[in-house]
């Protein structure tokens, strides 16, 4: 496929020790715009490759450790001439899981190390907000993020992909302490690493320490999800993807945004509508029974009413 061109004007602030220099200016980055199946190829084989030359610490997360956790992961290159892992660790490539998705219109591989499924009942959506810690690195192992404590959510929406993608995978902690401090313990949370091609992450966007098209790992522990109705409409955010893609409003190069989630097609997906089906009642008065779920008031074409712009019942809610 023929590659294109784009030109990404990145404004350049020239930070003084007190304040902007008077001179800042634009800089004209050209950046090449790939095809992200000939991408997905490289990185993977990018990827497969660091897999299949490190290794980590498995006997510490064996099943007697029953609150693991990343601060204890090492992560090893085999020194030279070594073909297997020492004794009481494992090969990357033989511990992780491949899974398979389509993104963007695309097939993509992505790996996982699963160190610890997590002891909770939940698991959070894609869609949900989520309380986690982090480290990101490239596979070169320089670190370009981390975040130590699990203080504020993060919108898995505002994310990059592929934390959409992973987090549902895994339980949040079963357990949590106050302490007089007012921080928080929590015991037996989600924890693993994940390996992540740039067409789920930033592809040919960068970042502060993070180039285009740079495949990234991050070990992450899932400590809690809070359920998101972005909208206040009384439906979970993630119960207003129609076409369960797990994706919103995509945007991509040459992809058009996903319209089977805005139903009545004014532009806004139905998450961020707080009248779906446009027939000018707000879909939380459209919840007829009033049990706080309007997805279960069906009208007589035989789908919900908040979907449904012919159905024109409704209550009031204050």
């Amino acid at each position: 496929m023929t590659l294109r061109k784009v030109t990404l004007y990145i404004l350049i602030l020239m930070l003084g020790f007190v304040s902007c220099k008077k001179d800042d200016s634009l800089l004209d980055i050209e950046v090449e715009l790939r095809d992200r199946t000939e991408q997905q190829l490289v990185d993977n084989d990018s990827i497969i490759n660091y897999l299949e030359t490190h290794y980590y610490n498995s006997d510490f997360f064996d099943a007697s450790n029953t609150d693991p956790n990343t601060k204890d992961l090492i992560i090893m290159p085999l020194g030279e001439g070594e073909t297997s892992a020492p004794d009481g660790n494992t090969l990357l490539f033989n511990a992780v899981e491949t899974k398979a998705i389509v993104f963007a219109e695309t097939d993509y591989q992505y790996y996982i190390l699963r160190l610890n499924q997590g002891g909770g009942v939940d698991s959070p959506t894609f869609a949900d907000n989520v309380l986690v810690t982090y480290e990101g690195f490239t596979l070169d192992g320089e670190v370009f993020d981390s975040k130590v404590n699990p203080d504020t959510p993060f919108d898995l929406l505002n994310l990059i992909p592929v934390w959409r993608k992973v987090l549902p995978q895994f339980n949040t902690a079963e357990s949590f302490i106050e302490n007089s401090d007012g921080t928080v313990e929590y015991l037996n949370q989600g924890t693993g690493v994940m390996f992540v091609p740039s067409g789920l992450g930033y592809f040919s966007s960068s970042a502060t320490g993070i180039s285009s098209y740079s495949p990234l790992i991050f070990k992450f522990e899932l400590y809690k999800k809070i359920e998101n109705d972005h909208d206040g409409d009384g439906i979970p955010s993630y119960k207003e993807d129609l076409n369960n893609d797990g994706e919103f409003n995509v945007n991509f190069e040459n992809l058009k945004d996903d319209t089977d989630d805005d139903t009545d097609g004014d532009g806004t997906p139905d998450y961020l509508d707080k009248d779906d089906d446009g027939d000018s009642i707000p879909t939380r008065n459209e919840d007829l029974d009033n049990d706080g779920d309007p997805t279960n008031d069906i009208g007589a074409n035989g789908i919900p009413n908040y979907l449904d712009p012919e159905e024109t019942g409704f209550i009031i809610k204050s």
